[in-house]
């Protein structure tokens, strides 16, 4: 399959999917996540491991790029793309924007409204060693395979059962939640 081709039923499958909805805005702080696909060998999605800082809140967690929505911003799209350019140097012109995937909350009261896009790959990757220790591409067919083995397609498990292994890395809590709802709603792109 080509690039083109995945693009399109990934854009079909998310632009047709039922995603969830935001909670009571007085409850929780609004923030985003891009969720970016990108096509080196294979389908691929990038995350971003938080810095291994003494006290910081997100020590070492597997994210995607985002942040808090703030004032300034005039929606929490715009917010998303503020945040991946300030978290990795990626502008919203090199991204093919495809949708929101919905909200999803924290146990720390954010509700992190996730999107979705493919990047082109023209931007070089940029971070503060700060805040982020390394960006990743892990690849799509790798989350489903582990998506499939552990028994999450067709389930909704837990925040506490629900981890995306990966070499050194693992993806858990609210973003293998978002990866958990982008995998059941995409499916398998392999062919």
């Amino acid at each position: 399959m080509n690039t083109s081709s995945y693009i399109e039923k990934i854009h079909s499958a998310i632009s047709s999917a039922s995603h969830p909805p935001p909670p009571d805005p007085a409850l929780f702080k609004p923030t985003t996540v891009m969720a970016l696909f990108l096509f080196s060998r294979e389908p691929a999605l990038l995350f971003i491991r938080k810095a291994d800082r003494e006290g910081y809140v997100w020590r070492n967690q597997m994210a995607f790029p985002g942040g808090h929505v703030d004032k300034t911003d005039a929606s929490a799209r715009q917010a998303a793309f503020r945040e991946l350019y300030e978290e990795t140097g990626i502008v919203s012109d090199n991204v093919q924007y495809i949708g929101s995937l919905g909200h999803f909350q924290t146990v720390k009261n954010r509700d992190i409204q996730a999107f979705t896009g493919v990047w082109n790959q023209k931007d070089d990757l940029v971070f503060d060693t700060e805040e982020i220790s390394m960006v990743l591409e892990i690849p799509f067919e790798t989350l489903w395979q582990t998506h499939r083995e552990n028994g999450y397609a067709g389930h909704n498990p837990g925040v506490m059962e629900l981890t995306y292994p990966y070499k050194d890395v693992v993806i858990w809590g609210v973003t293998a939640k978002i990866v958990h709802h982008l995998l059941e709603v995409v499916g398998d792109i392999s062919g």
